[in-house]
């Protein structure tokens, strides 16, 4: 236990540093928004080009790792569609509590790998990143269109959205460059490198600075669903599953980690562009993240 707090808490310490960063509004209100797509849009997509594009593949089983991750994010995320009517939900804030359950912040998921099992750790979060990324936007875009709440003209801008995720593609770039052998020539690969250290203790600051701790006042029923989803439920059965495909130990702790992290800071931004419930979203974001700095080691020291 000790070990895995010892690689989790400096994590943790960044968030919460952040969060006193964003408390007193420094070292301005505007500057950590463009601070934040510096790092959304450059730096981290930077980190996963390195990763990826220089990394051995061959040494992470992707197919069972697809499987554990993907298959837990697609039963609970028709589950929490199936108990749409039972939560008694408006449309737009069922839309946040969707995201809430199967949405995941990368940086802490990046950063808790890379602490946990150094360079491997890294390369198999970035792994996961490739596969969850991609289909967790389709999911939650499919929510916001299944509930109701997009006008034709957001539907345009949030499929504009996910072609142009960068994300998704800086997975792509990545693996493309290993599968061509080309990888990073020259002074292209501590460049690269350069710029993807710099990306998960900024971001890491950020999602403290998103923080809203008066959301916290606001209980009810989606919230607690979601809360119990994904800090509960989905790494149970992530490690249920793991255990049972027989994962090596460093994938089924990325594969742990993964279902256990909190919600994307990022979903606040979707729930305000598509239509869902804004104030909602801020709660779950900031409930699950302070949980998960209680939970997250508990799960690990459950799994070692």
């Amino acid at each position: 236990m000790e070990s895995i707090t010892a690689a989790l808490g400096p994590l943790f310490l960044l968030i919460l540093f952040g969060a006193a960063l964003g408390y007193w509004r420094w070292p301005s209100p505007d500057f950590w928004p463009a601070m934040e797509r510096l790092i959304y849009f450059v730096l981290f997509p930077a980190m996963l080009v390195g990763t990826l594009a220089t990394a051995d593949v061959s040494q992470v089983p992707v197919g069972r790792l697809a499987l554990v991750l993907l298959g837990a994010i697609a039963f609970f995320g028709l589950l929490i569609w199936w108990l749409r009517h039972w939560l008694q939900l408006t449309p737009a804030a069922f839309t946040s509590v969707f995201q809430g359950a199967v949405r995941f912040n990368t940086y802490v998921g990046v950063a808790g790998a890379a602490a946990l099992h150094g360079e491997l750790g890294a390369t198999t979060a970035a792994v996961a990143v490739a596969l969850m990324v991609p289909v967790v936007n389709v999911m939650c875009v499919a929510s916001f269109v299944a509930a109701g709440t997009l006008g034709s003209a957001s539907m345009g801008k949030s499929v504009m959205a996910l072609v142009k995720n960068p994300l998704i593609l800086a997975c792509l770039a990545g693996i493309a460059l290993n599968l061509t052998g080309i990888g990073l020539p020259g002074w292209s690969q501590d460049t690269v490198g350069l710029l993807g250290r710099a990306a998960l203790p900024l971001g890491l600051i950020a999602v403290g600075v998103a923080l809203r701790p008066a959301a916290l006042l606001r209980i009810d029923r989606g919230l607690l669903a979601t809360n119990s989803i994904k800090l509960m439920l989905m790494p149970a059965l992530v490690l249920a599953l793991a255990w049972a495909l027989g994962l090596d130990t460093i994938s089924r702790d990325v594969a742990l980690l993964f279902a256990a992290l909190p919600t994307a800071t990022s979903a606040y931004i979707l729930a305000r562009q598509l239509g869902g419930d804004a104030e909602l979203m801020a709660a779950i974001i900031t409930g699950q993240t302070l949980l998960a700095m209680l939970s997250l080691p508990l799960w690990l020291q459950l799994a070692g």
